[in-house]
């Protein structure tokens, strides 16, 4: 990936809950089975989970409710304590750390948001962004700057004295990121963070992230059952079911290379168009170009089902480019209905 020492690993993460847990606990027996949980009345929440969550990615966590995400996600905090394993941030273990010293991490290295924005109703904008601020006890011209500066980011510039029940229910969460981008985390949490919202105004949502992460260049993770919002959303997917994760990898590994059959079923009705790039199934430039030239020039990191639109009526080829604007190769309008009809 983007470096050798990832900003968050997860190294056999396991999190048990249920009076009984000495019974599963013993070290030569360890890990327990599925049995042995369940004949303890124990459950195993999250179970040997090992991940890397490396600089300016988004790692999106899946699955159903009760599939542990959620339960994972804040063991990667420290809100919930794992019953086993390390969670290595930076490179130290978390689990080694004392209350004081989870508390200063999480207020100045951690960013979260939640599904529910809990806003405190009786600040304004500004209040409630810089709220996190005023915490760390920094000076009130300096936090009111700093709030500004993420408001206007988020696109809320001129609503700083708004409070939040004059707000849209997308305005709220867009208070919500502000908020949690005030401290400028290393690592930013977000926990189904659109799930409440009416789908248009999701799909807006979804965009501003998009461009937040173009300039912030965030570690991210991000939890949602959605998996439209996902493929869209994620450098890399990782598949949760029963507590345990079943396959980490790219979005168009998770759809066209599935490694369980839980996996499959998860997003059998997923169309590859909406994964594989322009640049993954176009084919070598015409030499000499095609007569009448090419038709248009389409960035080889779109993904199919994003340009389909433009090569309907196309009678040539498209170009395709890199970032720099040169052909790279080209595809054509039944390139893509190929891709299209295996949806």
């Amino acid at each position: 990936m983007r470096q050798k020492t990832p900003k968050l690993a997860c190294d056999a993460v396991w999190k048990i809950y249920g009076t009984n847990q000495q019974a599963v606990l013993d070290p030569q027996n360890w890990p327990p089975t599925h049995d042995q949980l369940a004949a303890n009345n124990l459950i195993g929440a999250v179970q040997d989970a090992t991940l890397d969550i490396y600089d300016g990615e988004i790692f999106v966590i899946m699955g159903l409710s009760g599939s542990g995400k959620s339960t994972l996600v804040r063991c990667m905090s420290r809100l919930v304590v794992p019953t086993s394993g390390k969670i290595l941030f930076n490179g130290e273990n978390l689990l080694e750390k004392s209350d004081a010293e989870m508390i200063d991490i999480r207020r100045h290295k951690m960013g979260m948001v939640f599904q529910h924005f809990a806003l405190l109703p009786h600040l304004t904008v500004l209040g409630n962004v810089a709220f996190p601020l005023e915490i760390q006890g920094i000076a009130k011209a300096k936090r009111e700057a700093r709030a500004r500066e993420v408001i206007e980011l988020v696109g809320l510039k001129g609503r700083e004295n708004y409070f939040p029940r004059e707000l849209s229910g997308g305005q709220q969460q867009r208070v919500g990121i502000a908020r949690s981008l005030a401290v400028e985390p290393e690592l930013w949490f977000l926990d189904e963070p659109f799930s409440a919202l009416d789908p248009l105004i999701r799909r807006e949502m979804q965009d501003e992230f998009l461009r937040l992460q173009g300039v912030l260049k965030k570690s991210i993770v991000f939890i949602t059952h959605d998996f439209d919002e996902a493929i869209r959303l994620a450098d890399r997917i990782a598949i949760m079911k029963d507590g345990a994760i079943n396959q980490v990898g790219t979005p168009q590994d998770i759809i066209l290379k599935p490694a369980t059959d839980y996996v499959a079923e998860f997003t059998r009705h997923v169309s590859p168009a909406k994964v594989l790039t322009v640049g993954s199934i176009m084919t070598p430039p015409a030499s000499p170009a095609p007569k009448g030239g090419y038709e248009g020039r389409i960035i080889g990191s779109e993904k199919i089902v994003d340009i389909s639109s433009q090569l309907k009526s196309a009678t040539r080829p498209f170009a395709v480019v890199d970032s720099n604007d040169t052909i790279i190769g080209q595809i054509t309008r039944d390139n893509v209905i190929n891709i299209l009809m295996q949806g």
